[in-house]
């Protein structure tokens, strides 16, 4: 009975230790994910390249060369091309670079995904994109100033049925 007695003492203060541990380590280590003053910039969002810049018209050669239900006046290719993309911030350019499609035959949409660190406070930022190879300058474009505060995740993404460039 006395060695009972023990063991479930001595539990009882391995489990209170273990506890108290726990407890501390829970909330005594400071970790931040971000520095102080500053704030999360996230570049993030899935765009298809326009592929109606391979297409071209078939002659008439072409055309009666192949069956009746086969006649597609246009022929496209099924790649997509690559987008480019760059992100200015307070007039400097901060990131720039081109992505190419996803998918084995390149077909799928290209993804990007960017985290940039600024600090807390105003900033102007302007965006960019170019989703078709035979434009010169860009085909999408966005400037917004922005209040970044202190630890806050800041989001640009990208919505063709909202216009294009969206900020929040």
């Amino acid at each position: 009975m006395k060695g009972r007695v023990r063991h479930l003492i001595l539990g009882g203060l391995v489990t209170l230790v273990l506890v108290a541990l726990v407890a501390w380590f829970s909330a005594a280590p400071q970790w931040r994910s971000l520095p102080e003053q500053t704030a999360l910039l996230r570049l993030s969002f899935t765009h298809g390249g326009d592929r109606s810049a391979a297409c071209r018209d078939r002659t008439e050669e072409e055309l009666a060369a192949l069956p009746e239900n086969m006649r597609a006046r246009q022929i496209c290719d099924r790649r997509r091309p690559p987008i480019f993309v760059e992100l200015e911030v307070d007039g400097a350019i901060a990131f720039a670079a081109e992505r190419d499609p996803s998918g084995l035959a390149g077909s799928g949409p290209s993804r990007l995904y960017e985290r940039l660190l600024l600090p807390a406070g105003a900033h102007e930022l302007t965006v960019r994109m170019r989703d078709r190879p035979d434009t010169e300058g860009f085909d999408y474009e966005a400037t917004r100033r922005v209040e970044l505060a202190p630890a806050q995740s800041f989001v640009i993404d990208f919505r063709p049925a909202a216009g294009g460039f969206v900020f929040h």
